[in-house]
């Protein structure tokens, strides 16, 4: 009998998914970072980059493989931004820019169509539009030299400074994978383990943590492009710019408590008000602005590192030219066919408009077009409709999934001479798009420049800039956040993080967690910029605002309709609350239809609530919660005539701060409480209502 042949020691191992040598199907082997074919990784913190402040190359396979593969993490919805709104509108250019780019949209006088989509980052789509997060702000031009998207935040600067580390932030911030939970929130372990580990997000962390990170409307929010672009005049001449977007109905947030309770009784709060907006005739209005500094060649203004996208640039340093308009005044037609499959990309340019060396843009420019790929079914997501561009096309591009366009002519290429050698190349001067030349040089490195070592200046610029009740809010929110995680490290690294931003910042979380406040090296002064306060001391407009009128059976009607008149005129709305639905009247003469119940009301719905004259006071526990509720967030209140004795009832002073009352409802009152209004907040009652003792509606603490 032969003998048994001894096992072919070249055969493959038995070897699992990812080169576990048992089989075994665990997603992970070996305790060294590599990459999915098992290549041993020595960084993947620096996409590999032509000298510290180069571009980044095409050669990086692994920036390119963990980039591909992050954006192909969700099937169907967005991997981030998932949950959105969105809205088409029309841009009219004031002309002001045209000193500093030639793009063709920014000429005086010229108006383009646009399609505007806002975001929340963290949650799926099915997640509420009020949680603490940072907002996307996408705009989509549709210019007659091409589609320019303009895709930035709410927030000036971001997490990471490189964009090799994109997936990283949201791996942590996103829902832990064991439970799937939290949801839409960063109040866990894993994005603070992140944040504390990665101290370059801690400027981005102070403006999310902020009133920022809770925005009452999207009309009401502030938008940036976040990097430094390159601008480009008709003489060749360069700058460099950040782009603002300033709403005209000013900027204006929730306090947290209002934040959370809107999320659970009307999660879709933002994209209905915008909706509901449009409808009414209160149009989103915001100008378009750019800061200009000189393209020198150091790529820096006055110490700051302009290709850092953790830097802003201070207004009082660098004011904001307002170079045009936009007006957002119609809904989509169906919210899947356009707000869903509408595609921005940051390498979407015009003449006029280029990118920088930014490396977390220059990963971008990479990974908005290949995330299309997959959520939109392969590369032809430029012919669905809210996609295709406003001017004509011919690409070259043929077949592929989703192919729509019947292309003619038998020479997709150049160059030919079959189809009479077109499609023609156009030069610079003709219109087409013509890098600026500039010279790159450097050894390839994985490597920051040491500029970006500064992780705090601007971190305490910003804290420091506020008013005591914003700076209250912050710590409200690092103190309720980092009370969510579990791991005992973890808060006392964050501490040892805000310990190096400002010392009473740290001590006040620390005592709010119970923790020693460790020791840090914050700046003991700098330069503040006051502009990134929101809390404002003249009153803006309230057109979109909603004013909750509370009235019975016998109130006063009439009043009713001149507060409704008179805010019909200022593009506010008024709805009335009463103790049952139907239809109020009087003798006749009026008749007002009821719009909520106090069944159906909350305050969180309304900017303001003001009592009708003659409405009867009751003790029914929905309309106190209702009235104190608006009192504690800092909300206007109002009442006419015997109305104040509802308020009373309610346990409110009607000389309590941001209590306005009148005789009547006659034009002294409505424009009394228009411009109360128009100041957001009734921030005098900050203090009180925030304060750990049991306040009284009247203003005065309870001893």
């Amino acid at each position: 009998m032969p003998s048994p042949r001894k096992a072919d020691q070249s055969a493959p191992a038995n070897v699992g998914p990812t080169g576990s040598p048992d089989g075994a199907d665990r997603a992970q082997a070996g305790d060294s970072l590599t990459t999915a074919q098992g290549l041993r990784l020595p960084d993947t913190d620096h996409s590999l980059k032509v000298g510290d402040r180069g571009p980044t190359l095409l050669e990086d396979f692994h920036l390119r493989e963990k980039i591909t593969h992050f954006d192909h993490e969700r099937i169907p919805e967005r991997v981030v931004h998932a949950r959105g709104s969105a809205a088409h509108g029309v841009f009219e250019s004031y002309g002001t820019a045209a000193s500093v780019t030639k793009a063709g949209f920014l000429a005086e006088g010229r108006q383009t169509e646009v399609f505007v989509r806002f975001s929340t980052v963290l949650g799926s789509r099915g997640s509420a539009d009020t949680v603490r997060d940072t907002r996307g702000f996408a705009v989509k031009f549709y210019t007659d030299e091409g589609t320019f998207d303009l895709v930035g935040n709410n927030i000036p600067v971001f997490f990471i400074q490189d964009g090799i580390k994109f997936p990283d932030v949201i791996h942590a911030a996103k829902p832990h994978p064991d439970r799937e939970i939290p949801q839409a929130q960063s109040a866990h372990d894993t994005f603070w383990d992140f944040a504390s580990l990665h101290t370059e997000a801690t400027h981005h962390v102070m403006w999310n943590m902020s009133d920022r990170g809770i925005p009452r409307s999207y009309r009401t929010m502030e938008g940036f492009g976040v990097h430094t672009f390159r601008l480009v005049n008709a003489a060749g001449e360069t700058s460099l710019v950040k782009f603002h977007w300033k709403p005209v109905a000013g900027v204006h947030s929730l306090v947290w408590e209002e934040a959370q309770i809107t999320a659970g009784i009307d999660p879709d709060f933002h994209r209905r008000d915008m909706a509901d907006g449009i409808e009414a005739g209160a149009f989103l209005e915001y100008e378009l602005g750019i800061q200009v500094m000189p393209d020198d060649g150091s790529d820096s203004f006055e110490g700051i590192d302009l290709l850092d996208p953790t830097k802003l640039v201070p207004t009082e340093l660098v004011p904001v030219q307002l170079i045009g308009k936009l007006t957002l005044n119609r809904n989509p037609t169906n919210f899947f066919a356009e707000t869903e499959q509408v595609a921005f990309h940051t390498g979407h340019l015009v003449p006029g408009i280029e990118v920088t060396n930014d490396p977390l843009m220059q990963a971008r420019l990479f990974s908005y077009l290949d995330t299309q790929l997959t959520r939109l079914g392969g590369p032809n997501f430029a012919q669905i409709p809210v996609n295709r561009p406003h001017c004509p096309v011919n690409d070259m591009l043929r077949d592929g999934m989703h192919q729509t366009a019947v292309h003619t002519g038998l020479a997709p290429y150049r160059p030919n001479s079959i189809d009479g050698g077109q499609p023609l190349v156009t030069t610079a001067g003709e219109g087409g798009y013509v890098q600026v030349a500039r010279r790159i040089e450097g050894t390839p490195v994985r490597a920051n420049p040491a500029s970006f070592d500064d992780h705090y200046s601007q971190a305490t610029m910003f804290y420091r800039s506020l008013t005591p009740v914003e700076q209250a809010h912050i710590v409200e929110a690092f103190t309720f956040e980092l009370g969510k995680c579990y791991e005992q490290v973890i808060k006392e690294r964050e501490l040892q993080v805000l310990a190096n931003v400002d010392a009473d910042l740290c001590a006040q979380v620390a005592a709010g967690l119970g923790l020693p406040a460790p020791k840090g090296r914050p700046a003991k002064d700098g330069l503040l910029s006051p502009a990134l306060s929101q809390v404002i001391t003249e009153p803006g407009p309230i057109a979109g605002r909603k004013i909750g009128v509370i009235a019975d059976a016998g109130a006063d009607l009439a009043g009713i309709a001149k507060l409704r008149k008179a805010a019909q005129k200022l593009g506010a709305s008024v709805l009335v609350i009463a103790p049952v639905g139907g239809v109020l009247t009087d003798d006749g003469t009026h008749k007002v239809i009821v719009d909520r119940t106090l069944l159906t009301a909350r305050s969180v719905e309304f900017d303001a609530i003001v009592v009708a004259g003659k409405t009867t006071p009751v003790s029914d526990i929905k309309l106190v919660l209702l009235l104190q509720e608006a009192f504690r967030h800092l909300k206007v209140l109002g009442a006419w005539g015997d109305g104040t004795a509802v308020l009373e009832a309610a346990g409110i002073a009607k000389d309590s701060p941001g209590v306005v009352t009148g005789d009547s409802a006659a034009k002294s009152f409505t424009q009394q409480l228009a411009a109360a209004i128009g100041l957001h907040r009734v921030w005098d009652r900050a203090a009180n209502v925030m304060a750990s003792a049991v306040p009284s509606a009247g203003g005065q603490e309870k001893l």
